[in-house]
């Protein structure tokens, strides 16, 4: 008997929506996913968090979430405080990237307020009081920014933000202090991985003090070739200066990529790349177990191969929802089962072969 504890299935599955930073649309959209802005903001009156006690944490969250829910915001925005939910909701939001791990790991008081696109999330109770984030599909640096700063006028017109006239805004670490902004955008770099060039590519941008991290920030992995470009530096530097900096260097970075992909498909190259594609492909339709890791290396072969005209037949929307269905969260909400790791691993290669038609 299988060690599954299932519970109510229901009749039919919600409608899938994958979020704004999945949508599959926007500028550079082949190479550059999503673009987000990022604000870290702290309250007047309370200790940064890591000197925050639960009573005073609570009395934080009670007054924030109040006044974010007052009329004139120019997001509407949902509450949900994290407590609220089991332990595989609050894995599907970290990773819809609505929240950070640090966020669910937290032992007070904490929750998120986030819009039905999923283009607008704010955080409470994180490293700092509010991390506030912003989503646009493809490379949309001044779209992001444009919004985050309405929505950062409209907090500091309701909350006490902490501000100093020598450092700028106050954050708990102290990288993230002066303007308080992370912005970043995803990257998919497959060709500059197969061709051996991704290092490279990461020391061009550490040297003009940009971070490159992975899927889901700081401390993960680059699953999938995914990848995440932000800015190191916040203090004395002006947001139109960090603008600046992560537009060209991602831009220079997508052009970068889309060379390398021309050169796998010529001479020599091309049957090396084409055998990888289909290789890719061939074990999402045979594979009878896939873990996260390897399911995400074929959705990444996958997608090259459509953006590349490699391969037909496939949506990049097709792969975009497999991406975030053969998560652990995702892919047990979905089958709406509590699956051991090696039935997660089982269903996952049956449910990617449904979504992508090969079954």
């Amino acid at each position: 008997m299988s060690k599954s504890r299932r519970g109510d299935r229901g009749d039919q599955q919600p409608e899938f929506h994958a979020g704004a930073w999945l949508a599959g649309t926007g500028p550079d959209n082949d190479i550059a996913v999503c673009t987000r802005a990022r604000l870290a903001r702290n309250l007047r009156g309370f200790p940064f968090s890591p000197c925050l006690d639960e009573a005073r944490a609570a009395e934080l969250y009670e007054f924030a979430v109040e006044q974010l829910q007052q009329p004139g915001m120019p997001e509407k925005l949902g509450i949900l405080e994290l407590d609220s939910v089991d332990d595989l909701e609050r894995s599907v939001l970290v990773e819809r990237h609505l929240i950070s791990r640090d966020l669910v790991a937290a032992k007070r008081r904490r929750g998120v307020a986030f819009d039905t696109a999923e283009s607008v999330a704010i955080m409470i109770n994180e490293e700092d009081h509010l991390r506030m984030q912003v989503f646009a599909p493809g490379l949309q640096t001044e779209a992001v920014w444009r919004r985050a700063e309405r929505l950062d006028d409209a907090v500091m017109q309701r909350l006490p933000v902490a501000w100093s006239e020598e450092f700028g805004f106050l954050t708990s670490c102290p990288t993230n202090t002066g303007t308080g902004l992370r912005l970043s955008v995803m990257v998919h770099l497959p060709g500059l991985v197969w061709s051996d060039e991704i290092d490279k590519a990461t020391n061009v941008a550490q040297k003009i003090h940009l971070a490159v991290r992975g899927l889901y920030g700081e401390g993960s992995r680059a699953l999938g070739d995914f990848y995440q470009v932000s800015n190191q530096i916040t203090l004395g530097r002006e947001e139109s200066q960090i603008l600046a900096d992560v537009q060209l260097a991602v831009g220079r970075i997508v052009q970068w990529e889309r060379e390398v992909r021309g050169a796998l498909q010529r001479g020599a190259a091309r049957v090396r790349t084409l055998d990888r594609v289909h290789r890719a492909l061939g074990t999402l339709e045979r594979a009878q177990i896939l873990t996260s890791e390897e399911a995400m290396g074929c959705l990444s072969a996958t997608r090259f191969g459509i953006e590349t005209k490699l391969l037909s037949g496939f949506t990049i929307n097709q792969v975009n929802k497999a991406l975030l269905l053969c998560q652990p969260g995702h892919l047990q909400r979905h089958t709406r089962e509590r699956l051991l790791p090696e039935e997660r691993d089982q269903r996952r290669a049956q449910l990617l072969r449904e979504v992508l038609g090969l079954g």
